[in-house]
């Protein structure tokens, strides 16, 4: 399993999606983004630590680093390690008196946890694989904008609409809509699945 470091980009809402965020993980060493859907919960609590804003009382990942700092526990690394179903995992990855232990979590819960101890955040490179997203270049930033509904109904077969979702997927990141970008990314692996 070969990890591959990310760091955070951002948090990105949008009307349509009931109150949660697209969390945007970028590569590194690379030119990838991974969006995530969060809630609003945890899209909250890493915007506080991420923006150095201290509530007036602990939040439930800040009670975990209190009680971890109380009982010397420390958090080496994150690790998204799992996609299923369209559900990303993770594992945080501890160590206590000498040991390491790996911890599941939901990667929203694992990244408010991970900055708070500033810990490095990984991506295995088959999750990077199938669910990032590449910058484009120059020139594919310049196709036009086009509705995931019309690019269904204009494909006469698979192909042509894995073409066709490729584009919008493409003009999505052009234009920074990562949730689009991740619902299309989703209804393309759908489709290859499929095939």
């Amino acid at each position: 399993m070969r990890k591959l470091q990310v760091d955070i980009l951002g948090l990105s809402t949008s009307p349509h999606t009931n109150g949660a965020y697209a969390l945007i993980l970028y590569e590194l060493e690379g030119k990838r983004k991974l969006p995530i859907i969060i809630g609003g919960f945890e899209a909250q609590a890493i915007a506080l630590k991420l923006e150095n804003i201290k509530p007036p009382r602990p939040f439930t990942h800040d009670l975990f680093k209190n009680i971890a700092d109380a009982f010397h526990l420390h958090v080496n690394e994150i690790i998204i390690d799992e996609l299923h179903n369209e559900t990303f995992y993770a594992k945080v990855v501890c160590e206590v008196n000498g040991e390491i232990h790996e911890i599941d979590a939901r990667p929203s819960d694992a990244i408010a946890i991970a900055v708070r101890f500033s810990a490095p955040l990984f991506v295995t490179e088959e999750i990077m694989d199938e669910a990032g997203i590449k910058e484009e270049q120059k020139e594919e930033e310049e196709v036009g904008v086009r509705e995931p509904e019309k690019v269904v109904a204009g494909a006469s077969n698979q192909e042509d609409l894995l073409g066709e979702l490729q584009i919008s997927l493409n003009d999505a990141i052009t234009r920074e809509n990562y949730e689009e970008a991740a619902k299309l990314r989703d209804e393309i692996s759908r489709l290859k699945n499929r095939g």
